[in-house]
């Protein structure tokens, strides 16, 4: 269905909201920004951010539904003949390899920087990766159609979301330490070979798809 002219506006507000408070954010830190001076920077009403954003770290985290859902996403788009596990590794290889990698963007350095700033914003992000693990298990579950009771796919989720976030703190810990881009880029991508020799033949065979 295409896109209303309303709904087009209120994405377009939204958006614009978000960009920016997150332009402030990296210029003064989360702590010292408020809803009010975010609202008069983008010319619009404090409630009117609240209907937006309900909280604050919603606008920081504006594309966390995104970032929530891309593991769950990778897997259900899996080829056939593929497991859970080997597409979330060529996902992230290819990602990798392509600069698509938002860790590895120049500019995420000072956002992270923010994030370590704020003991509410570090709670959100392990917030979220708990809500990842947990939207990897219930897609693995539906993918194989295990019993509620079944622990594997939960078990299966953890070590996947595992991986994610060893190769996130990974991009970190390597721009922190200096270097030029494609120096990380090496480094990260025989992280990514290290981490997955650690996983076992079950993880990496599990939910294999079968048809399209």
């Amino acid at each position: 269905m295409a896109e209303g002219l309303r709904e087009r506006k209120k994405r377009q507000t939204r958006q614009y909201i978000s960009d920016v408070a997150t332009g402030l954010f990296l210029e003064r830190g989360f702590e010292a920004v408020t809803i009010a001076e975010i609202a008069e920077a983008a010319d619009v009403s404090v409630n009117t951010v609240y209907n937006y954003f309900p909280a604050k770290e919603d606008l920081f985290f504006d594309r966390e539904e995104e970032m929530v859902d891309r593991l769950p996403r990778w897997i259900a788009e899996r080829a056939v003949g593929e497991s859970a596990a080997v597409a979330v590794l060529r996902e992230l290889r290819t990602a990798i390899e392509g600069g698509d990698y938002d860790p590895l963007n120049p500019g995420f350095t000072r956002f992270m920087a923010v994030i370590q700033e704020s003991h509410a914003l570090t709670l959100r992000l392990m917030a979220m990766h708990e809500r990842t693990c947990h939207a990897i298990g219930a897609t693995l579950r539906e993918e194989t159609g295990a019993d509620p009771e079944d622990p594997e796919p939960m078990l299966v989720a953890s070590q996947l979301a595992w991986v994610n976030s060893v190769i996130f703190n990974s991009v970190q810990r390597l721009i922190a330490a200096g270097g030029d881009s494609a120096d990380i880029t090496r480094k990260v991508l025989k992280r990514l070979e290290l981490v997955t020799s650690l996983l076992g033949e079950r993880t990496l065979t599990y939910a294999v798809k079968n048809t399209p």
